[in-house]
């Protein structure tokens, strides 16, 4: 004997377990749509990350996105906080009109980026001042600290840099820099080089503790064998660190080292 709520046939069941899934698929097909644009959202964070302030025009052309979806992304990432405006530099002579707008990542932005060891490495530096005894003693330390730090993480770009040729240098240690997650690139500038790193993994801490910054620019020069002048940095609120890297003559390169007459 069959009882009526066993009946796989049962039309009533087929009808319930009908409407039930066809209940739950918008929800489905929501959170969906809410993934991808979560995710696409994440592309254009990266790409700022990667390249450093960027219109809304750069990041459509890098995404293959329609400059109108990328307006929508940045318009839900300046609401969050993660993006910020930016009037773009311009260099030479003004054109007429605005220049474009430019969208830079905030400090909340970088944290979503493997920064979660800050606070440790703010205090382990604060220990090494302390123990030497605060004041200038401290600084020196820390100081030491940095330079030792930088000198063992430039054998590494020493290598990468003597394995090309002089002119093609600023690009090997962009090359070199972004392996270790500072997202550099080298471009060309008026009388020389700029090299960008449009990520730091220790601006936060190198906020408290410049000497971060001024050992990492020493070790530039010395990779680079000619005098580097620091521009910009994340640490002080810029949107990338950029370094300048003069045209060396062939003069000064021949006479590098040696005494005046």
């Amino acid at each position: 004997m069959k009882y009526a709520g066993e009946d796989p046939q049962d039309p009533a069941a087929e009808a319930a377990a009908g409407a039930e899934a066809l209940a739950h698929m918008p929800a489905r097909e929501d959170q969906r749509a809410h993934d991808d644009q979560r995710g696409t959202r994440n592309r254009v964070a990266r790409s700022i990350l990667d390249h450093g302030p960027s219109t809304a025009a750069e990041l459509a052309l890098r995404l293959e996105l329609t400059q109108a979806a990328v307006r929508r992304h940045l318009d839900t990432l300046l609401a969050e906080g993660v993006v910020e405006p930016r009037e773009k530099r311009v260099y030479g002579a003004r054109t007429r009109g605005r220049p474009a707008k430019m969208f830079a990542l905030t400090d909340c932005g970088r944290d979503a980026f493997d920064q979660a060891y800050d606070k440790l490495a703010g205090d382990a530096l604060r220990w090494i001042a302390q123990a030497a005894g605060g004041g200038e003693m401290g600084e020196a330390a820390v100081a030491a600290f940095a330079r030792a730090r930088m000198a063992a993480q430039a054998e590494g770009y020493r290598a990468a840099l003597e394995a090309v040729a002089p002119e093609e240098r600023t690009e090997a240690l962009a090359r070199a820099l972004t392996e270790d997650g500072y997202a550099a690139t080298a471009r060309s500038a008026p009388v020389g080089e700029q090299l960008c790193q449009h990520h730091c993994p220790v601006a936060h801490v190198a906020e408290q503790f410049p000497q971060l910054c001024e050992a990492e620019t020493e070790v530039f020069s010395r990779l680079l064998g000619t005098h580097v002048q620091r521009l910009a940095t994340i640490a002080h609120g810029d949107g990338v660190c950029t370094t300048f890297i003069p045209k060396t003559t062939t003069a000064s390169t021949s006479t590098a080292g040696r005494n005046p007459a």
